[in-house]
């Protein structure tokens, strides 16, 4: 059910690897949904997958009624069999444009396909929603051809005929490379960055996602007020674990902008 007049919430909740519920005000909005549990399999492309270690903090059947949902790309540890067959395929759903034909197949045919700097915003009665698709690239260069195109989304809300009151920045699985540094360029007020880190390592070596030293250079380069890493114990593929994150934030002095989220809680925006 939707709140009440009186019962407006600006929070965030972290369910599990880069499942993230936002509410803000009467805008409910999910990321990348992860709704498998451990022991079953995840597929990640040509023949890769990985078993799920850890269980969501939510059952995709206690969600809360949603607005849209943001996808930064289409693998099976960010959009899984489960939510495919659960969620309401009448929701939007915010992505790249190769998820979005995907998805539109699959009978979510509100899905969006954003272009890098293209932006998709809602409207409910009190609060607006703006997704902006910022750079991502999952994997070296070459390498990420091979796999799912991604994107980063720059997520903000504000009231209706007013400002943007919150800028959150979502990292999708990316490596930090050039295209990062134009973010701060473009939204140099990020209030919080959700960082994909874990450090995923396919055969033979090759990292796709950033691992902790990336993940500290990326709030370096962004300059957000917060950060909160996620999206770094779920699957056997991640291989920087969150204390490589802890140390490189520590020996730079960022330690004071962090705050880690532990599965199931629902922290104040």
């Amino acid at each position: 059910m939707r709140p009440g007049a009186g019962e407006l919430e600006r929070s965030l909740l972290f369910v599990g690897n880069a499942t993230v519920l936002i509410r803000w005000d009467d805008v409910t909005v999910l990321t990348d949904p992860n709704f498998l549990h451990r022991g079953q399999w995840a597929y990640l492309g040509k023949g890769l997958v990985s078993r799920r270690l850890r269980d969501p903090a939510l059952d995709v059947r206690d969600l809360p009624d949603l607005d849209a949902i943001v996808l930064s790309h289409l693998h099976g540890d960010h959009f899984d069999r489960v939510a495919r067959h659960n969620l309401d395929h009448d929701l939007p759903v915010a992505t790249t444009r190769q998820a979005a034909r995907r998805l539109r197949s699959q009978g979510f045919e509100r899905s969006v396909g954003l272009d890098t700097w293209q932006e998709w915003s809602l409207s409910r009665e009190r609060t607006w929603m703006r997704v902006v698709a910022v750079p991502g690239r999952h994997g070296p260069r070459l390498v990420h051809r091979l796999l799912p195109p991604v994107m980063g989304s720059v997520i903000e809300f504000g009231p209706t005929g007013g400002d943007a009151e919150i800028r959150i920045y979502v990292t999708g699985d990316t490596l930090m490379f050039d295209g990062v540094r134009e973010i701060p360029r473009r939204h140099p007020d990020i209030d919080l960055a959700l960082l994909h880190l874990g450090g995923t390592t396919l055969p033979g070596g090759v990292m796709v996602t950033m691992d902790g030293r990336q993940g500290a250079d990326l709030i370096e380069t962004v300059d957000p007020r917060r950060a909160a890493p996620i999206h770094y114990d779920d699957y056997g593929v991640f291989k920087s674990p969150l204390h490589d994150f802890r140390e490189q934030v520590f020996a730079r002095g960022l330690e004071d902008r962090i705050r880690y989220l532990q599965r199931g809680e629902s922290v104040r925006l």
